[in-house]
């Protein structure tokens, strides 16, 4: 048996290197991973598989293909953006966080420990330093890959490294073994057992039968981009549909730069005079002609000298022909250039065919396009389009964290598998957002949500209930509603005791007031009484003074003793 290297965690409901008994079935367990399906006798279902490693050619050629035209200038804008939208660099707050708020009877002891584990997994893969970088290649392969490094002899210290490994050597396979039901004769699927096949040389120009080792599914993290072939034997990338307009854009262009090279000069035709020369004789004249009269000065802006260059590009030529006695003699004329070089209706057609298959809205990728800041009512489809793949790229690319996490959580004897099983769904990673328009169209439901609110109040709590408008206007669901009502009575309460706090406070400065009434103006000072008893600042006290001073005036002189 061939050796596989890397950890295995002993568990159920999930094929190592030795297989778990599944379900009986004649077809076997399908995923949008495009692992290749092999049967212990030999014979296999979906893409060929060599383990010697020198057939997994298609797979390495199509990762390089995705790659090379990655590199293209449109290509490349256009990833940039999806890469920018989805990975928001934010100085505060963390790129990623682990989100465990739906957990339910759920420890925080448990909760702190999974997030100390989530952010050393981030410090291992230094994803805050490289998470665009990452995303990029993930985006780009199609797939990612890491293997995860564990002390063998003392696996329950966990993860002690996380290295990345390129997409283009490695495969993942899943082994099944059959047996014939005797009844019909199909063969049943009875066992499954998964592992990945590296090889350090996988292109079929190399040939090598001793790179490719085996690696345990424990310890290596795979997750693709979900997109298969009509088959389901190869992964494909998100840049798939781009292949063929890009080939075809590269294809106009050239030919176009080849025939604005090629028509686009004006050219002379020599008519030379050869009388009643015979043809070879005749051929050695005109050469000796062209030779004569073919000379060309030369700037060379290097060094700033004037040379004769004889070395023309054949497609920038002048024509010479024979003309025989009895014609018009010598003569030069011109050969006009091509019309119509300026239009590139073709490339314009193209270059939109390619901006349609990136998956990116025209306008980010034109740039004669500006970037307004407007109303939801303003944004394109294509732009809320656009967020919902980004989205379903986020959530796609999360399973990369939450497998790893997995693992390290199991290691460390932390969660148990059953634990992992139940609470998975409820585990969600947090990506820090950078979209204005999605914040722009939740701003404005919100607003629209609160003047319809302002229409309805006069009819609440007479046609219609406040927990109706909670529910149906506002879009609350219980939990919030419970949630909601719980806090208005908090702060009715705070509100309320405040109040009596408030008065409770002047009552005892009055009161302090009147027993010391006798006593201002004799032993202490009106000012004093207003700073200390009452205690006013400055600036109320010079306020208030102005108060009496103004009341004063407007009772009179002859009343002053009543004030």
């Amino acid at each position: 048996m061939v050796k596989i290297f890397g950890f295995e965690i002993k568990r159920t409901g999930k094929a190592g290197g030795d297989g778990i008994n599944i379900l009986p079935s004649p077809i076997a367990p399908s995923l949008d991973d495009g692992a290749t399906y092999i049967t212990a006798s030999g014979s296999r279902t979906g893409h060929y598989l060599d383990l010697d490693g020198d057939k997994a050619v298609d797979n390495y050629n199509l990762i390089q293909k995705y790659r090379a035209i990655a590199q293209y200038s449109e290509v490349d804008n256009a990833i940039e953006n999806i890469v920018n939208e989805a990975i928001a660099l934010d100085y505060d707050n963390e790129i990623v966080s682990l989100y465990l708020d739906n957990l339910e009877d759920v420890s925080d002891n448990i909760k702190d420990q999974m997030r100390d584990e989530f952010t050393q997994i981030l410090n291992m893969m230094n994803f805050n330093n490289y998470a665009h970088d990452i995303f990029r290649r993930w985006y780009v392969d199609g797939r990612i890959v890491y293997n995860l490094v564990v002390d063998e002899k003392n696996t329950k210290a966990g993860i002690k490294d996380i290295r990345p490994i390129d997409a283009a050597k490695i495969r993942k396979v899943k082994e099944i073994d059959t047996k014939k039901d005797p009844g019909t004769g199909v063969s049943i699927v009875t066992k499954q057992s998964e592992y990945y096949i590296y090889d350090d040389k996988p292109d079929a120009s190399v040939k090598s039968t001793t790179n490719a080792v085996r690696l345990s599914a424990d310890s290596v993290v795979y997750v693709s981009s979900g997109l298969t072939d009509s088959s389901s034997s190869l992964v494909l990338s998100y840049l798939q549909k781009a292949l063929k307009p890009v080939n075809q854009l590269r294809m106009m262009e050239d030919s176009l730069v080849i025939y604005r090279l090629a028509r686009a000069p004006e050219r002379r035709i020599f008519y030379i005079d050869v009388g009643n020369m015979a043809p070879g004789r005749a051929e050695g004249y005109i050469k000796d002609i062209m030779a004569r009269y073919r000379n060309k000065l030369v700037y060379d802006s290097s060094t700033g000298d004037i040379r004769d260059d004889r070395k023309h590009m054949s497609l920038l030529e002048d024509f010479w022909l024979p003309r025989k006695e009895g014609g018009k003699g010598t003569e030069i004329t011109t050969l006009p250039g091509g019309e119509n070089l300026g239009q590139i209706d073709d490339i314009i057609y193209f270059k939109k065919r390619l901006y349609e298959a990136l998956n990116v809205p025209l306008s980010r990728l034109e740039s004669d396009n500006g970037f307004s800041l407007g109303r939801t009512s303003e944004i394109t489809r294509d732009e809320l389009k656009f967020q919902k793949f980004i989205d379903r790229l986020r959530r796609r690319f999360s399973k990369l964290f939450l497998e790893i996490l997995e693992t390290q959580l199991i290691l460390k004897n932390i969660i148990t598998q059953q634990d992992w099983n139940k609470w998975h769904s409820d585990i969600t990673i947090d990506y820090a957002q950078d979209n204005y328009f999605s914040e722009l169209k939740e701003a404005e439901i919100i607003a629209e949500r609160i003047n319809t609110l302002q229409q309805l109040e006069p009819y609440v709590g007479k046609y219609i209930s406040h927990d109706y408008v909670m529910k149906n206007v506002l879009k609350m669901d219980e939990d919030e509603i419970d949630e909601m009502k719980k806090q208005i009575d908090i702060e009715a309460a705070g509100k309320f005791f405040t109040e009596i706090r408030d008065t409770t406070e002047l009552t005892d400065r009055v009161s302090a007031l009147s027993e010391l009434e006798n006593y201002i103006g004799k032993y202490i000072s009106v000012e004093f009484a207003m700073k200390n008893i009452l205690k006013m600042s400055d600036k109320e006290i010079e306020d208030m003074k102005k108060q009496i001073e103004a009341e004063k005036e407007e009772m009179g002189p002859n009343n002053e003793d009543d004030y």
